[in-house]
């Protein structure tokens, strides 16, 4: 059947969103990442939301077990993933049910009628086939047998039904590159290096690659779908990649050990959606990353602190439960005061939540969440290609002011990929670690200050430098044990001073004027949705602006002066309103929250429609 109510693909537009979705073994994730690569090379921006269920593996033909995976690509600049999908691939009953309500009215759905069996239908709650019904009458849709249509197309290559069946996904690739003017070739070099052992099973991937293309060439889909060239986007000469946040904080860590002159310790557990930072590092032995995957959370951050004892960068890494397991060892950092960077890749909550969906709600965790006044600086990513210089400067901080960092990333970032163009090395100024080699006094003083607050790093067993070091409070400037008040107060004054001593830059506005009717101020993973909420309100004259913070704790100097001149301040975040607290705290501004905690992305729509609720 195919069924085309509108020229909704007849003119290129600038952007367009494409989702696809099936059953969590349809392989959609690696489907989208693919035609990534693609869009990628044929020069667009782009933005990715992939979308995991919770559950390993959810019954088959599930609604709880559908994976979907989003990209936004154009020739302007892309912000974000997108809101609503002008196409979306739906392989199964249950895909279709749990996505339709997001495709945008007119837009193209493509549907494998082979999968809309009566049992598929009752596993996603259909009374009706919506095939047979008005359920998709506000949509253009092609609906096909793309299961057969597979099957006969790696039949020559000998595999059964149900092995056939695992290269539907790149029958749906090929069809999705034909409709896109994308080239097939990096796709089939890359099976045939995956299946470098398997030739046949390549060989088969590659058939159905190129029936699926085939199918767009010949199948007379053209008509209303006109086959769709993107121009490439404007950009900036250079080396460019595609990259994701976990990508970019693990090549960010490692920078940041080359520019502090360390070798790199990291201790982890596995933890969604952190786990990937722990892969990518594993493969950068030599440029002196040791991994360790430990036996669990306290072991973890206990083996990076024992190697920043030792003279290395410790870093650890994990998600809101695993961090808050982490806690007590954080306070040791803290009162030791050595080197750590501890990423948290934040994901719904409480308890184990949403393990597979984003949430911002670690804030206060990250500013306030240890026992006794431990003061820690927290940096924050904005988007994949900015974790990369937000991880060389949690190492900076850490190393320069002795002391552990917080790095918050969430599961969109972590697992969303962009183009990123790859930076000079020597735009970066090193800041080499210094290390106490001989006495700094009569004794030696371990805990005594520089001009940062800042006490000297000694590596163990180095001559006559011998010295004291714990949980339990220290003397200033000895180091020996003392539970003495005035001590007690001197100590805890001069860690809560030397954080909030770190020199951050000024704060700048990302968009629009430093003064005005309203601002919107931001962290995090919501700066491209508030970036293109804020420039399509500006277009069309409203008077917003765009404040998006980096530095978390300590708040730039500047911060408190510049959002005093808007008249409103309203602050997007996924949570409850955490940073709309800090900010008020700190400032004594009447910022005004904006909250959501769904697990999903704010949407342009949304603040949009909060920025003219605001101004109105």
């Amino acid at each position: 059947m195919a069924t085309l109510a509108k020229d909704t693909l007849t003119e290129t537009p600038d952007a367009v969103v494409v989702r696809f979705a099936g059953d969590s073994g349809d392989g959609m994730q690696l489907t989208g990442g693919q035609f990534t690569l693609s869009t990628a090379l044929a020069g667009n921006d782009l933005a990715t939301f992939p979308d995991f269920p919770a559950e390993i593996r959810a019954p088959q033909g599930t609604l709880f077990g559908v994976s979907a995976f989003q990209i936004n690509f154009g020739s302007r600049e892309i912000n974000t993933a997108g809101d609503a999908p002008d196409v979306l691939v739906a392989m199964n009953p249950a895909a279709l049910k749990v996505n339709l309500p997001s495709l945008k009215p007119g837009g193209l759905v493509i549907i494998d009628t082979g999968e809309f069996s009566k049992r598929n239908l009752d596993k996603a709650k259909y009374d009706v086939s919506p095939l047979e019904d008005d359920t998709l009458a506000k949509w253009d849709v092609l609906a096909f047998d793309i299961s057969a249509l597979t099957i006969e197309a790696v039949k020559p290559f000998g595999l059964g039904n149900k092995d056939a069946l695992r290269s539907k996904n790149m029958w749906t690739l090929g069809l999705a590159l034909w409709m896109f003017d994308r080239e097939r070739a990096p796709i089939e070099d890359w099976l045939k290096s995956k299946f470098k052992s398997k030739p046949e099973i390549a060989d088969a991937n590659i058939a159905a690659l190129n029936a699926g293309h085939a199918y767009g060439e010949t199948a007379e889909l053209a008509g209303p779908i006109q086959q769709m060239s993107m121009p490439a986007v404007e950009s900036a000469p250079g080396l460019y990649r595609t990259i994701t946040g976990a990508e970019a904080i693990s090549l960010g860590l490692v920078a940041g050990a080359q520019l502090a002159e360390l070798p790199m310790f990291f201790g982890g557990y596995p933890i969604t959606p952190a786990s990937a930072i722990l892969h990518h590092l594993a493969r950068l032995k030599e440029f002196g990353v040791t991994t360790f995957q430990a036996e669990d959370e306290i072991a973890a951050i206990c083996a990076a602190i024992g190697a920043s004892y030792a003279g290395q960068l410790g870093v650890t890494s994990s998600s809101g439960p695993g961090i808050a397991l982490k806690g007590e060892a954080m306070g040791l950092a803290i009162m030791t005061e050595l080197p750590l960077v501890i990423v948290n890749s934040q994901r719904g909550g409480p308890s184990t939540g949403l393990p597979t969906k984003t949430e911002q709600s670690d804030l206060y965790q990250a500013i306030y969440g240890r026992n006794g006044d431990a003061p820690m600086p927290v940096v924050s990513c904005s988007a994949p290609g900015d974790a990369f210089e937000c991880a060389i400067e949690a190492c900076r901080i850490a190393t320069q002011y002795m002391t552990p960092v917080m790095l918050l990333t969430d599961g969109y970032i972590a697992n969303a990929a962009e183009p990123w163009k790859v930076p000079d090395p020597e735009t970066f100024e090193p800041f080499p670690a210094k290390f106490l080699e001989e006495k700094n006094g009569e004794q030696l003083l371990p805990y005594k200050r520089d001009g940062k607050g800042a006490r000297p790093w000694i590596k163990p067993g180095t001559e006559g430098l011998m010295h004291r070091i714990g949980g339990i409070e220290k003397a200033v400037d000895t180091g020996h044990i003392d539970y003495a008040p005035d001590n007690h107060q001197a100590m805890t004054d001069a860690r809560v001073n030397k954080v909030l001593g770190v020199e951050v830059p000024d704060q700048e506005v990302t968009l629009g004027e430093t003064s005005g009717k309203l601002a919107l101020v931001g962290w995090g993973s919501t700066f491209g949705p508030i970036k293109r909420a804020v420039h399509n309100a500006r277009a069309k004259g409203l008077d917003v602006s765009h404040i998006h913070v980096r530095h978390i704790w300590p708040l730039p100097g500047n911060l408190g002066e510049l959002l005093k001149g808007y008249d409103t301040i309203l602050v997007p975040e996924m949570n409850t309103g955490q940073f709309k607290t800090v900010l008020r705290d700190q400032f004594l501004v009447n910022a005004q929250p904006l909250t959501k905690t769904s697990g999903q992305p704010f949407t342009i729509a949304e603040l949009e429609s909060a920025i003219e609720g605001a101004l109105s």
